[in-house]
């Protein structure tokens, strides 16, 4: 009777499992087609058909930067030579959101993803981006966030540091990297990691050891598979270019990015629809370019962004100039009311709203006359500016000595970390080999152009030559057909006679 009541029982509890397992299968059943519903009904309202004059600068240029890519490069040492202060957009490049309080600004730069384009005026914004292969982008990402987090460990410990970066005053102007998205997140979390491991880094500092894998040192600071693993490297850093240039972050104005990105990531096989929307927008954008191809891509920029850059901004201070003139001539009757609405505000806000007429520095074209010189400022610049990198993460990984991450170091990391990063970035891969594909194709056709500008500016050349040197040029020109003429002769009549 007792053994009976007891099969009776571990059947119903089989009974309740199963029904579980059933109703547990059911709603994962559910919850998919919502999201495929939820992600579907995103992917087509997103997607925009590929413009025919996509290579044509508009009024707004935003450079949407992906972190880890190089951007800032491009930032300090082309674009602020081609843009005054006056022309950049408010909280450009340096802070977490956009704020659109100066309408007719000419240059946003910064690490907002692509939804700020609903934000600005979509049919006047051309818009650029560098794509960098997704494992070095995962492993520069790791570095810097640990080398921004070491800074701090200056301090006794982490709520001393956390409690003085948010009490510290900084001078106007100033940036901090706590500001900028997606460090908000990595570096905190890293910061916090840090501290926790200064104990066990103190007592390995008091003996000699050897180090074989600087990505593997448990007593230092997070390894990285560990790091790749981590739900807040699963959010932000994995995908993170697709997400980016799709509009998805945890930092897009979207309202609905939240739900999309998340089923996504539960639901791998949903990622091709926001893979298709992003490889659309890099279709759609005004320039391209590959960190790993940085001369190459840095000439690119030159010839489709800065030609295009200096000939608006020329073409704007001469109206400007031109209008001024008609002004001065015509007396102080027809003075525009917006421009004297500026002169009761002051500061930021005069300076903000003051762009009916944007002025030009005169530092950025009138010193820069060619794209040529235009080049070779930005090698200057850029070796100035690596160097200064250089140094500053030399010391901040001073603080957490021997790590010193290097190419070399990375050679060292297992094949299975290697697989496992490709792996959490397959839509980024799929993405960074279309935008080689659009690259290589967008560099042809500028060379092409190149080369038929080449060819006009020869032919202008020449046709501006004296007019005896175009007789000289032409008489020479008919003694070698003449020559040609009797050489040829001479061989036929040689073996007729033969």
């Amino acid at each position: 009777m007792e053994c009976g009541l007891r099969w009776s029982l571990l059947v119903v509890r089989l009974i309740l499992v199963l029904a579980s397992l059933l109703d547990n299968a059911s709603s994962t059943e559910y919850d998919f087609q919502v999201c495929e519903v939820t992600v579907k009904k995103w992917a087509s309202s997103s997607i925009d058909e590929v413009k025919e004059d996509k290579h044509r600068l508009r009024d707004l240029l935003f450079f949407l930067h992906v972190p880890r890519t190089g951007g800032r490069s491009y930032y300090h040492c082309f674009l602020k030579k081609f843009y005054s202060s006056m022309l950049e957009c408010p909280r450009s490049y340096d802070k977490l959101r956009f704020d659109p309080g100066k309408p007719n600004c000419r240059l946003l730069v910064t690490h907002d993803d692509y939804s700020v384009v609903s934000k600005l005026p979509k049919e006047n914004t051309s818009v650029v981006t560098i794509m960098r292969n997704p494992v070095d982008r995962v492993f520069s990402t790791y570095e810097f966030s640990i080398e921004v987090a070491a800074r701090f460990l200056v301090h006794p410990n982490l709520t001393f540091a956390t409690t003085l970066s948010k009490r510290q005053p900084r001078k106007t102007g100033a940036i901090s990297t706590l500001d900028i998205w997606p460090w908000k997140y990595l570096v905190p979390w890293m910061r916090e990691d840090l501290f926790a491991r200064r104990e066990a880094r103190m007592k390995k500092a008091q003996r000699q050891y050897h180090v074989n894998n600087l990505y593997n040192m448990e007593h230092m600071a997070m390894p990285l598979h560990k790091y790749i693993h981590d739900p807040i490297a699963l959010d932000i850093v994995h995908n993170g270019a697709t997400f980016q240039v799709a509009g998805l972050t945890n930092n897009s104005y979207l309202a609905e990015s939240h739900q999309v990105r998340r089923c996504v990531q539960n639901y791998q096989d949903l990622g091709k629809h926001v893979l298709e929307v992003a490889k659309r927008r890099l279709d759609n954008m005004l320039y391209v370019g590959l960190t790993e191809d940085h001369k190459e891509s840095a000439s690119l920029f030159g010839q489709v962004v800065g030609k295009q850059v200096m000939s608006q901004l020329e073409a704007s201070n001469s109206t400007k100039e031109g209008l001024a003139n008609e002004e001065s001539e015509q007396g102080p009757s027809l003075t525009d009311p917006e421009l004297e609405s500026d002169h009761s505000q002051s500061g930021t806000d005069a300076k903000s709203s003051n762009m009916t007429s944007p002025e030009v520095d005169e530092s950025t074209l009138n010193n820069m006359a060619t794209i040529g010189e235009v080049m070779e400022a930005y090698k200057v610049c850029i070796t100035g500016l690596r160097k200064a990198e250089s140094n500053r993460r030399y010391r901040s990984l001073a603080k957490i000595a021997p790590a010193n991450f290097t190419k070399e170091g990375r050679r060292k990391v297992s094949q299975s970390v290697l697989r496992q990063i490709e792996q959490l970035n397959s839509l980024d891969l799929e993405l960074y080999e279309y935008a080689k594909d659009i690259f290589a194709r967008q560099h042809k056709l500028v060379m092409h152009e190149f080369s038929e500008e080449r060819l006009a500016s020869i032919i202008i050349d020449s046709s501006r030559l004296p007019s005896w040197t175009n007789v000289a040029l032409a008489t020479v020109i008919f003694v070698l057909l003449l020559l040609l003429y009797f050489s040829v002769k001479v061989r036929r009549t040689l073996k007729v006679k033969q």
